[in-house]
């Protein structure tokens, strides 16, 4: 039954994360990152990983696409405008993206040989204590780093999105 789950919500997040690429309205992409964020949000759940499904759903398919969604409005960014695409494109595009993905599955295969699959709900490094405990000792420094640049990107919107005064 794990295994059905995880091939339905894995082709959900693999259509909805295509969909974002695909549309030509950013709302419509933004909407389709969120149904990408609650797929992995069940995946992690299979997979035993209570405190990062919550924090993947509250975190990223709420607060994070909420301000992608302002930014978006802010902007009045309107459907991009679809234009024709090259006869290079038309003709080698769909076969050297089955030559990528056969040369990728061939290097995933040469670089990590089959070994012990995933037994749904065995990992334990998914409580909110584990999480707290490799955040603040293993991975301080790049969490600290990164709330800095996202110190430096909220003030320079900031400057951006404020109005000159005449």
């Amino acid at each position: 039954m794990d295994v059905i789950l995880f091939l339905i919500f894995a082709i959900i997040a693999v259509v909805a994360a295509i969909n974002v690429v695909v549309q030509t309205h950013p709302i419509a992409s933004a909407v389709s990152l969120i149904g990408v964020m609650g797929s992995l949000a069940i995946l992690y759940l299979l997979l035993g990983a209570e405190f990062i499904a919550a924090a993947q759903v509250i975190v990223y398919a709420g607060a994070v696409m909420v301000l992608f969604i302002f930014v978006i409005l802010l902007l009045n960014a309107g459907a991009e405008v679809k234009r024709g695409r090259s006869l290079v494109v038309n003709l080698l595009g769909a076969p050297l993206l089955l030559a990528l993905l056969g040369l990728l599955a061939y290097f995933v295969e040469r670089l990590f040989p089959s070994g012990v699959g995933v037994r749904f709900g065995g990992f334990t490094g998914g409580t909110a204590q584990a999480v707290g405990r490799a955040l603040f000792t293993t991975y301080l420094l790049p969490f600290e780093v990164t709330s800095l640049l996202i110190l430096v990107a909220i003030l320079g919107a900031i400057v951006l999105g404020r109005k000159e005064l005449d």
